[in-house]
């Protein structure tokens, strides 16, 4: 049996493993991930995170989203992620740790765990894009995975999983798509946020990546400034901390609530086809 620990971070929720020993021995670690994410077939989730050993930091981390695909970053993994370590004496209160993304530092206290991401790409405005008689205009950065941000009038009416899926594969994303993230500023310390996930594949309860780009999408258009409280489609408030460095987006942190939801065993039939 194989020991797991299951968290969640603003309704996306997450399978870690600890596997700094080295030992899981699974076969192939991305239909490993894709069986094990499997709601009501298996235990659940929106990604599986896996914890090893690494010479030039804590520890590194192993993404995969649901659907097996290999991710670079996510934000709320980090968040979980961050916690998990620090009440497993993985590492203490500030730590940092390889991803495909580059190295992730964060502050652990209490529930709360604020992650430093790495630096964005320049956020490029008004990408127009259409595809059966729908158009958007979207604004595209990478916050280590890449996402479009469409800021809409009525964000409770929006259709995010049929436009989202629509964008996410659209050739202006090609030939890695992109997440697709659905906004509506409320205040200039405020904004809410949906998105639709690549490697999901379907709108998500929270995007850390997705809120951070929406984020900086917002600022670039002079309609927030930091920090910006963001409301995700779980109800739970995320914060995001960002500076203005000579024109490019830097210092930025996402911040807010994590919870550790249970601990178990997985038997050879939770991931097994």
């Amino acid at each position: 049996m194989i020991e797991f620990y299951k968290m969640n971070g603003s309704g996306n929720d997450f399978i870690i493993l600890d596997n700094r020993d080295l030992s899981l021995d699974v076969g192939d670690l991305a239909e490993f991930a894709s069986n094990v994410c499997q709601r009501r077939f298996s235990v659940g989730a929106d990604g599986l995170v896996v914890i090893e050993p690494s010479n030039i930091a804590d520890f590194k981390w192993r993404f995969f989203n649901s659907d097996g695909s290999v991710a670079e970053m996510c934000g709320n993994a980090a968040r979980c992620v961050a916690r998990f370590a620090y009440m497993k004496g993985i590492a203490g209160e500030t730590m940092c740790w390889e991803t495909l993304a580059g190295i992730i530092s964060a502050e652990v206290d209490g529930d709360v765990a604020k992650v430093k991401l790495t630096d964005p790409s320049p956020v490029k405005t008004d990408v127009k894009i259409e595809s059966n008689g729908n158009f958007f205009v979207a604004d595209a950065v990478d916050t280590g995975v890449p996402h479009a941000v469409v800021f809409v009038d009525d964000l409770d009416q929006c259709d995010v999983y049929h436009h989202g899926r629509m964008i996410r594969r659209h050739e202006c994303f090609a030939p890695q798509g992109t997440n697709a993230d659905f906004a509506a500023v409320i205040d200039r310390h405020k904004i809410k946020v949906r998105t639709y996930e690549r490697g999901v594949e379907d709108e998500t309860l929270a995007c850390g990546t997705g809120i951070v780009a929406t984020t900086l999408a917002a600022a670039q258009r002079n309609l927030v400034e930091s920090p910006v409280d963001v409301l995700a489609q779980s109800g739970e408030t995320l914060r995001v901390y960002f500076e203005n460095n000579n024109g490019l987006w830097r210092e930025i942190y996402l911040e807010g609530r994590v919870k550790m939801v249970y601990h178990g065993f997985l038997f050879e039939e939770a991931y097994k086809s």
